[in-house]
């Protein structure tokens, strides 16, 4: 418990210590996907299907925001719960014939409604087709906290943060909710679940409805922060992918796993892509990291990294 409130702590002064702006951008991200790993780990984690499509509920949250914002400059804080309203609304319609689908199927499943989504938004000239949107920010004040339009990151930084300790509060709440020992259940034993009265499916669509929520929440946070959207970064299977690695690195099904997982893997993403790749020009020399440690990982133990601390804890307090 102390360890963790220091470290709450150290993230609240964080900005306030000598950092780089690359710093600071890590940071962010860093508290972003662990957002997305969070939403992602009561599907993929507490309820064991793995969703490879998470990008296309990024990207409905963005455009929302990014659209709203630029069309008709309505603020962040109503274009957000509208963006979210319409990713869990496009959740239940996959949704219901997704979860007809078991294991391989379903991931590849998730991957082809992402792609497709994907392919609409690049021919869509409404939300700017393959070009994308562009937030002008010399159009506002700045600071702008109701269309959330900041020149100085600081400020992304700590309304992120705010959502980061939110999440973590929903998401133990969750695990020891009714539904998420539902979803334990149906993970170890689908048909052992239906004979104890669980409604399978439907507590699989209603937690991909809260898994979308997290994601697309932090969507609209990104249209803000990055200011520039186009569904090739936004959207990219890239991207599903990472959201994925990160919690199963961290360690699916626990609280503290999509958070250690970012932590290990935003900032090496971003220090290889910077050092090995544009420097260097090992473009892809990420990816090939990513898969090696996920390896290494899964051999020494299932559970993740998390798996791993909690397996030194056991050892010492036996000691």
């Amino acid at each position: 418990m102390i360890t963790r409130m220091s470290g709450f702590v150290a993230m609240g002064f964080f900005p306030l210590l000598p950092h780089s702006s690359f710093t600071m951008a890590t940071m962010i991200q860093f508290l972003m996907f662990s957002l997305y790993g969070m939403g992602w780990n009561t599907i993929g984690g507490y309820g064991g299907q793995v969703d490879l499509g998470k990008a296309q509920y990024v990207g409905i949250g963005a455009y929302t925001t990014a659209v709203m914002l630029i069309r008709w400059d309505i603020p962040f804080w109503i274009s957000m719960p509208i963006g979210v309203c319409l990713a869990v609304l496009w959740s239940f319609v996959i949704g219901y014939p997704l979860f007809r689908l078991r294991g391989h199927y379903f991931a590849i499943a998730t991957i082809a409604t992402s792609l497709v989504l994907k392919d609409l938004f690049e021919v869509w000239d409404f939300v700017g087709a393959a070009r994308g949107l562009e937030i002008s920010p010399i159009k506002y004040r700045s600071p702008d906290f109701l269309r959330l339009i900041f020149k100085e990151d600081i400020y992304y930084y700590y309304v992120i943060c705010v959502f980061f300790f939110l999440g973590i509060l929903y998401i133990n709440w969750f695990r020891r909710s009714r539904l998420g020992f539902q979803l334990r259940c149906i993970k170890d034993n689908e048909d052992v679940a239906r004979s104890l009265g669980i409604n399978v499916h439907w507590a699989k669509i209603k937690t991909y409805a809260i898994a979308t929520a997290f994601v697309s929440m932090v969507g609209s946070f990104h249209a803000c922060y990055i200011k520039n959207i186009e569904p090739e970064d936004t959207m990219s299977l890239e991207i599903s992918i990472l959201i994925a690695l990160m919690a199963m690195l961290g360690g699916a099904g626990s609280l503290w796993g999509p958070i250690i997982g970012a932590a290990v893997m935003v900032p090496m993403k971003n220090y290889l892509k910077a050092v090995l790749g544009a420097k260097a020009g090992l473009l892809g020399i990420d990816l090939i990291v990513y898969a090696g440690i996920i390896m290494l990982v899964s051999a020494l133990e299932p559970r993740g990294l998390w798996g791993m601390i909690e397996r030194l804890r056991g050892r010492r307090a036996k000691s």
